[in-house]
Formats: C-alpha cells, structure tokens, sequence
C-alpha cells in the first residue's frame, strides 16, 4: 500500500487544534492501516518522529432520506503523537 493512500486527510476540528499544542494530530486512515504502517507513513511524508499511534474505527451514523433509512460509511481514524524534539507539521499551521 502506498503511504498516500494510507493517510487520507486531516480532521480539522476544535478539539483536534486544541490537541496541537500537545504534538497530536489526528486524520482519516485506510481501514486496513496497522499502527505501524499509519507511523511509517506520517514519518515519511511530513518528515516528522513519531513517538505512538492510537487508532479508533469509527461507525458510520444512520441517516435517512424520506422513509428510507441507510448508514454512511464506516473509517477509522488515527490519532499520531510526536516526539518532544520533532518538529510541527507545517500543513497545520495556517489553521489555527
């Protein structure tokens, strides 16, 4: 699997920019992403050390559409914690 298509996207919201200031930073990964595989990953593309990994599968809500009723898809999301002497992911920092 390449590296780009384990790390799908950031999630971008409040509680993930409060994380920031502790190191963390938390996106949308392949389902079948491993810890280990998700570290490799964000260690090659942003450059970064990375000290552990937590993931979450996270299921889809139920939405409906009249009187039908369907689920939207399930992901897994990954929360990556970098070591005190690595350096920030730049991709964020005009978000704040």
């Amino acid at each position: 699997m390449n590296v780009y298509d384990i790390i799908r996207k950031p999630i971008v919201t409040e509680k993930s920019m409060d994380d920031m200031e502790n190191g963390n930073y938390t996106f949308v990964v392949d389902k079948r992403a491993t810890k280990e595989e998700i570290k490799k990953a964000v260690e090659e593309i942003f450059d970064v050390k990375v000290q552990r990994v937590n993931t979450m599968n996270m299921r889809g809500k139920m939405k409906r559409q009249g009187v039908h009723q369907g689920r939207r898809p399930s992901w897994k999301k990954a929360i990556v914690k970098l070591t005190e002497d690595s350096k920030t992911i730049e991709f964020f920092e005009g978000m704040e």
